[in-house]
């Protein structure tokens, strides 16, 4: 092929071949139980939503960098939840953490190089890596490979799918080898305030990083911890020089948040009430939810923090969609997130209360 048809092929989005288990779940008599993509249900709190409205009137175009309220809010926020004392120099809104996950490798200009990824990952880090012309590695280890080729090392802790927490140890020592070998260390933390057995530390928190967020970049998102995934509001914490050059490219492209997505994430960031009853419902879903797995005679591994349950039957994961499907659960089963997953499947906590109280019932019927 030549040309824009020579493109490496990007892998085939995972959700499109659920669509008939899905189909499957909602004839159930008592309708479907969604437990698979894990978008938000509960209401956006109104504190946000005032915020939006009263910035509703915004006829300009917004600023890239984001505007000077929303600056300080990122670097006030980030010394208080994160640990990390940084300047607005460190600081960048982005269109959800997703924006920066798929095109992080393209706005750092690393063409060619090898991106290291997580072995079991979300998937956009893989179809990321590819879009920017790269070669996604997935690993378990970072630090056990070569750095010669390697552009940047994605991390993600709490983990998406598993909710694996990585020690500040495990952390650190990433960290270090990035440093030591020019690689920047790019942090998935969009799930970092909802730890559940453990507590989740931030890649900025001087515990790892020291006195300097230098080769470190962490990326946030206000969509599971605000319920803002309509919102597109994210924002990326860390090296400056990497923040200037992804500012820079953005600014050509023109991704620039909307302002009154802009003024609903300032209002988001300084109000913790919301987040710590949000934390609560899913608490609660949480603790409904594995007990009647645990019941039904799944195993529960990692899901210490974030938004999901790990789950294995010790089968195929297709088996054991299937198995929920016709129970009216949908699930999303562990082979989207790599080979390591084929034998688990994940399942989300983002459902209302009563349609978790029906998801029990099944299960333990």
């Amino acid at each position: 092929m030549q040309g824009w048809a020579a493109r490496a092929r990007l892998p085939e989005f995972p959700w499109d071949r659920l669509v008939p288990y899905g189909d499957t779940a909602r004839s159930h008599a008592d309708g479907i139980v969604d437990l698979s993509i894990g978008t938000p249900v509960d209401p956006t709190p109104v504190v946000v939503q005032e915020a939006l409205k009263a910035a509703a009137d915004a006829p300009g175009y917004p600023l890239t960098i984001g505007s000077p309220a929303l600056r300080a809010a990122l670097v006030t926020w980030s010394a208080r939840r994160l640990g990390a004392e940084v300047t607005e120099a460190n600081v960048l809104p982005s269109i959800g953490s997703k924006e920066l996950v798929a095109l992080l490798p393209s706005l750092l200009g690393l063409s060619g190089q090898k991106i290291l990824i997580p072995a079991l990952a979300y998937p956009t880090y893989d179809a990321g890596a590819r879009l920017a012309g790269c070669e996604p590695v997935p690993t378990d280890d970072p630090t056990a490979h070569d750095p010669a080729g390697v552009g940047l090392v994605w991390v993600n802790s709490p983990s998406n799918p598993t909710g694996e927490v990585l020690s500040t140890e495990r952390l650190t020592a990433i960290v270090e080898w990035g440093r030591r070998h020019g690689v920047l260390v790019a942090s998935d933390e969009c799930y970092l305030e909802l730890g559940w057995d453990v507590e989740p530390v931030s890649v900025l928190h001087p515990s790892v990083s020291g006195s300097s967020v230098d080769g470190v970049l962490a990326l946030h998102s206000l969509s599971k911890r605000s319920n803002l995934a309509g919102y597109r509001a994210g924002f990326a914490v860390g090296d400056a020089t990497a923040v200037r050059l992804v500012i820079e490219a953005r600014k050509h492209i023109g991704l620039l948040p909307p302002a009154p997505v802009q003024a609903a994430t300032v209002a988001a960031l300084a109000d913790d009430t919301h987040v710590a009853a949000q934390r609560d419902r899913y608490r609660a879903r949480r603790e409904a939810l594995r007990t009647a797995v645990e019941k039904a005679g799944f195993k529960v591994e990692h899901s210490e923090a974030g938004l999901y349950l790990w789950c294995t039957r010790d089968e195929d994961c297709w088996e054991t969609v299937s198995w929920l499907a016709l129970r009216g659960i949908l699930v999303a089963p562990g082979a989207f997130y790599g080979a390591a997953g084929s034998r688990h499947i994940r399942m989300a906590l983002t459902a209302t209360d009563e349609r978790v109280a029906a998801a029990v019932e099944r299960l333990t019927a």
